[in-house]
């Protein structure tokens, strides 16, 4: 029984074509599982547990379109290929099957696992160097405060009385107890607000 997997990293992207190729690959809709919004560097993936799951059993084929979709980097595209095989299944990526006997199908797994990981890398450090910009352009602010300051300055002032537990306080505004932590000590590091 061949299993699909698909993923994509955010909820805007689209699994259709990924979908479309496993399907030309010989996967039956109904096998295909799928991760939407999942990073491929997110181990802790949904879709990806419930494939194993259904793979994990003596012949069968597990089908991923490009080793990226499935692992992101080397550590886990290993693990998950070593899991799949102890498990007696078999890994396909697109038309070709991961033997980790061949040593040759073994140094393409390798390099493959190595570009994933690469490109992510170079993702994140695109992204560190966008954010950079954007903070040296006064455009990237940070994220917008669960309180306004009057609200947030008034939670202080009943804090500091020691009447109110932090839970209170975050029922009573509607917000988390990190966020009352969080305005807590921004008062604490900053008192003159």
């Amino acid at each position: 029984m061949k299993i699909g997997y698909a993923r994509v990293s955010t909820d805007k992207q689209d699994l259709t074509a990924q979908i479309n190729e496993l399907v030309a690959l010989g996967v039956d809709p109904k096998h295909i599982y799928n991760d939407p919004g999942y990073t491929g560097t997110n181990r802790q993936r949904p879709g990806l547990d419930q494939a194993l799951a259904a793979a994990s059993h003596p012949g069968a084929e597990f089908v991923v379109t490009k080793l990226d979709r499935l692992a992101r980097s080397i550590r886990d595209a290993k693990d998950i290929a070593d899991q799949l095989v102890a498990n007696g299944a078999v890994l396909q990526i697109g038309r070709s099957a991961y033997d980790p006997n061949d040593a040759m199908g073994k140094m393409m797994f390798n390099i493959m696992a190595t570009f994933a990981e690469f490109e992510a890398d170079l993702i994140r450090q695109r992204t560190k160097e966008g954010m950079a910009v954007a903070k040296a352009r006064g455009r990237l602010k940070g994220k917008k405060p669960k309180l306004p300051a009057n609200q947030e300055k008034r939670l202080v002032e009943l804090h500091a009385t020691g009447e109110h537990s932090i839970t209170e306080l975050a029922e009573d505004f509607g917000v988390s107890r990190a966020t009352v932590h969080r305005a807590v000590q921004r008062a604490r590091s900053h008192p003159s607000r």
